[in-house]
């Protein structure tokens, strides 16, 4: 067991949404027919060389996952993983944004190559692509107990992906509102709160069309596991009023940390993971999941089609769902951790900061919490062209 708390990633790992970046690449998939990117389950799985070949390369975003604290290069879970296997890990830090990596390997895919990666962590909703379009390879949960045992009920069932066959969740967050408590004055309890005069102009909502529109539609008592395009164009339809009137300061990316920080802003759609962080430096910053609820999204491990180690992947991806493993990363990154069980093993750290987190509901949430949490619908290839000219209107893309 581990006795001292680890150190806090700086960065959200949460993906601004590119301009164009998602729906240039899909286009181009259509300008070739999109039905000739997909890839029929018989052609998706190569050879496995995992049982001669000890060895796998695992690509994901930077700073996500436990480094230690006197030799940032070593990463401990990992190491215990080689270990305990027997199996060399290539850790390639790549993914910086969702669109751009998937225009990076989508070619190989498309075309029935391997991308030379056997796993890869991308955001949910970016997954559904993947999924849909069979370039990923369904798991074999008879090399994955632990994730059979210990994957949260709540991230079980996707609408992209019921049971959880070819997807993962690598870490969970909670996409809500943030805000100055001091500065501000008053609690923030609903999503309509952000449109109270006292923070006219002093309002960000993100701007990838992934990240914010769940949100908002929960602030008009939708249900988000079967949201409608009318549903989407009413929530638009506010936005843009909220523009008219001055209510919206801008609209970000990860960098809305910064105007929260500095004052500029006093109330904003945020990530879990990054108020976890900046509460450290700033107490009087909270996080709200609003009375009406809140996403719950998580970024998720897959293994590509062709790749050549897939039960060494499967493997380690159930060595990340052992309680303590589990426990050892959520002390050092902060976000929801997918595997409630770690909670008790970080209940039971000597050192009180960690032993402190077991606590913390933005990383276990609680009964309370989970009732008002939901993993959404994602958007459909053939819903994504007309909801994101919509949105990119509004923002300015």
């Amino acid at each position: 067991m581990f006795q001292t708390a680890s150190r806090k990633p700086p960065l959200s790992r949460r993906s601004l949404l590119a301009a164009l970046g998602g729906t240039a690449v899909l286009g181009a998939l259509a300008g070739c027919g999109v039905p000739a990117a997909y890839v029929a389950p018989g052609d998706r799985a190569a050879a496995d060389d995992s049982a001669r070949d000890k060895k796998l390369t695992w690509a994901n975003w930077p700073l996500y996952i436990d480094t230690d604290d006197d030799d940032p290069g070593r990463r401990p879970t990992l190491e215990g993983f080689e270990k305990r296997t027997g199996i060399s890990v290539d850790y390639v830090e790549e993914i910086n944004d969702n669109d751009e990596f998937f225009g990076k390997v989508g070619p190989a895919l498309m075309s029935h190559r391997s991308t030379g990666r056997d796993l890869v962590v991308i955001s949910d909703w970016m997954c559904a692509r993947y999924v849909r379009l069979g370039w990923v390879q369904e798991m074999d949960r008879a090399h994955q107990p632990n994730v059979a045992r210990h994957l949260a009920p709540l991230l079980r069932t996707p609408a992209f992906d019921k049971g959880r066959r070819f997807t993962v969740p690598w870490q969970s967050g909670i996409t809500g509102i943030a805000y100055n408590r001091r500065a501000l004055g008053r609690e923030i309890r609903a999503v309509s709160d952000l449109w109270a005069e006292d923070l006219k102009g002093r309002v960000t909502l993100l701007s990838g069309l992934d990240e914010s529109f769940a949100l908002l539609m929960q602030g008009n008592g939708v249900d988000i596991t079967r949201w409608t395009a009318d549903d989407f164009h009413r929530v638009c339809d506010q936005v843009e009023r909220q523009v008219r009137r001055g209510q919206i300061r801008r609209f970000t990316g990860n960098d809305y940390t910064k105007d929260l920080v500095s004052g500029d802003v006093l109330a904003c759609q945020a990530y879990s993971g990054d108020v976890i962080q900046l509460q450290a430096d700033n107490p009087d910053i909270r996080f709200v999941v609003p009375e009406e609820g809140a996403e719950l999204w998580s970024d998720s491990l897959m293994i590509p089609d062709r790749a050549r180690h897939k039960a060494n992947a499967e493997r380690l991806i159930d060595y990340y769902y052992a309680p303590e493993v589990a426990a050892r990363l959520a002390a050092w990154v902060n976000y929801v951790c997918p595997v409630p069980a770690a909670r008790e093993i970080l209940a039971a750290a000597k050192d009180e900061e960690t032993a402190a987190l077991a606590d913390n509901p933005l990383i276990f949430p609680d009964s309370g919490m989970r009732r008002r949490l939901a993993v959404a619908r994602d958007i459909t290839s053939t819903e994504r062209p007309e909801l994101t000219r919509r949105w990119n209107g509004i923002v300015g893309f």
